[in-house]
């Protein structure tokens, strides 16, 4: 396997991983060295399999996908793009964005997945941050108006997939009359790959860069966690604009030679997803938790799911009864893992580990993940601390960001004391499975108390009435923030005085006192990114501006 030539694995006397040791060059590209390689020893292999809401399929062979990301490439090279330099891409779930992605790494370039719920305010500020020089969007929703709004002005390269947009380039045409060979360029593994924009606790959202080496650090993911198999046909629900996309449905599948598959769709809707799941045969999936609150209201009865053989979440608290319910339906166990847009996997429950009740696994053997107090100090077993990574060589880990761009001082801050810190809050047991307890911003703080919203919403989502919720702190003059409960319900409940101190006496009851939600909010829907993570931090900024 190709990815045997990067990646080895030592394992103690009991067979389970202690170290991962990566070996790769300094002129290391995934385009060059990964994806036309498998175009080499399997052309024929299946790469690619995009479906769309409508039922039509397009296969994409690895051969295929050297010819076309070839032939963007000089698209991209006449349009005066040149190593170092960067492409946005708003693609949606468009096939393009792949053929695109490679082309620009074959470059040099730089690509910048956005999300296309981002304003045309977003996408100037972007614009001019990163200082690209060309713009790939689909011509879907009102995507390209934002685009020419954002872009008037500068000295930007429109393309548009899809039908044409006044007089913006058109990305079948100029990809369709390029040429389908393309020498290599030179790069280097330490320079700029990608750029995600993050929103941090203040201020305008921060470019976080990888740089060449990041795909490495994937194929742990896709092997030990996704439980990929060369062969497979992998499907991550993620839109290309989210880091979520590099974790499950690039560089660690491709890497493992599995096929990627891609739903393009636009309201999510569980039977189909779990008709897609049976119709194309998928091996493994992963979803937020949003994903699979939906499926188990599902009946299963309608659907063979007997080629879906592991199953993945991450990106907020699992719900242990969904868990249990999901698992009671088909038999497969919901394994959980942790990580930022900053890097890769963090933390895991693998393949070969045991899913244990409301954690999120152990740490990756890529990395030496700790829990420290405020003064970096690790905390003692039972002990809540932050999540942070302590290089184990003085070296930052491959899979860890090289920096925020133009913001070296913001850097600095999350390497504090020569470690990373994610600002994210957990408890370890004493076997090493670590428990979520919240982000920095997201513990609450009431009457010197910390309060983590995970396990308060885990407790009321199970209630029968809660379909959906998330916990916040609201503004008090007295004790610093109330705990509030955003609460959504099931099907055949109404909001009422009655029905929100029946859920207040719920969690007193299973909880510490000064943990229940004095604020319970009854909402029609909650706000999610486009992965559907719930944003607690939209609901806390609603309710700080009112304040």
């Amino acid at each position: 396997m190709i990815y045997e030539d990067y990646y080895k694995e030592i394992r103690d006397s009991r067979g389970n991983i202690t170290d991962v040791i990566l070996d790769y060059g300094d002129d290391f590209n995934f385009a060059y060295d990964v994806m036309d390689r498998f175009a080499d020893e399997a052309p024929e292999s299946l790469a690619l399999l995009h479906k769309t809401a409508e039922g039509i399929i397009t296969r994409f062979s690895f051969e295929d996908i050297r010819r076309l990301s070839n032939k963007a490439a000089n698209a991209f090279k006449e349009l005066g793009i040149g190593r170092g330099d960067g492409i946005m891409l708003l693609l949606k779930r468009r096939y393009e964005f792949w053929i695109s992605i490679l082309a620009i790494h074959k470059l040099g370039a730089v690509a910048i997945p956005t999300s296309h719920m981002v304003s045309a305010e977003d996408i100037r500020e972007r614009m001019r941050l990163s200082g690209a020089k060309a713009v790939i969007c689909v011509n879907a929703d009102d995507i390209c108006d934002k685009v020419a709004e954002a872009v008037s002005g500068m000295p930007v390269n429109m393309v548009v997939v899809g039908d044409r947009y006044r007089d913006s380039l058109c990305f079948e045409e100029i990809v369709e009359g390029a040429d389908s060979s393309f020498a290599r360029i030179k790069t280097n593994v330490a320079d700029p790959m990608l750029y995600y924009f993050t929103s941090g606790t203040n201020g305008a959202p921060k470019a976080v860069i990888h740089d060449f080496s990041y795909p490495l650090a994937h194929i742990f993911t896709a092997k030990n966690w996704h439980g990929v198999k060369p062969g497979g046909l992998h499907l991550t629900v993620a839109d290309s604009g989210w880091a979520k996309t590099a974790w499950g449905k690039l560089y660690g599948q491709w890497f493992m030679g599995s096929a990627i598959m891609v739903y393009d769709y636009e309201q999510f809707y569980a039977g189909d997803m779990l008709r897609l799941l049976e119709e194309e045969k998928v091996n493994t999936f992963c979803a937020p938790p949003t994903i699979y609150k939906y499926f188990v209201l599902e009946d299963f009865g309608k659907y063979n799911l007997e080629n879906l053989k592991f199953v993945t979440t991450a990106g907020e608290s699992m719900p242990k009864e969904v868990s249990a319910k999901f698992k009671e339906l088909t038999g497969l166990t919901i394994r959980e893992g942790f990580g930022q847009t900053e890097t890769a996997l963090q933390i895991c429950t693998t393949v070969e580990d045991a899913q244990v009740p409301g954690s999120i696994g152990k740490a990756s053997p890529l990395y030496h993940v700790e829990l420290v107090d405020e003064d970096n100090n690790p905390v003692p077993a039972g002990t809540e601390g932050e999540i942070v990574i302590v290089p184990r060589d003085g070296k930052r880990p491959v899979g860890v960001f090289s920096g925020y761009l133009g913001a070296d001082d913001q850097y600095r801050e999350v390497w504090e004391g020569g470690i990373y810190h994610t600002k994210d809050m957990a408890i370890r047991d004493e076997n090493g499975n670590f428990f979520f307890v919240g982000r920095n911003d997201d513990v609450i703080k009431s009457s010197g108390y910390r309060i983590g919203p995970s396990e308060v919403e885990d407790i009321l989502m199970r209630h029968p009435a809660v379909f959906e919720c998330a916990v916040t702190g609201f503004p008090s003059r007295n004790r610093g923030a109330l705990v509030k409960a955003s609460v959504v319900l099931n099907e055949g409940y109404e909001p009422s005085n009655k029905l929100a101190v029946e859920l207040q006496d719920y969690v007193k009851k299973r909880t510490a006192i000064y943990k229940y939600p004095r604020m319970v909010k009854f909402e029609k829907s909650l706000p999610h990114n486009a992965n559907g993570k719930i944003l607690r931090s939209a609901i806390r900024k609603a309710d700080y501006a009112k304040k």
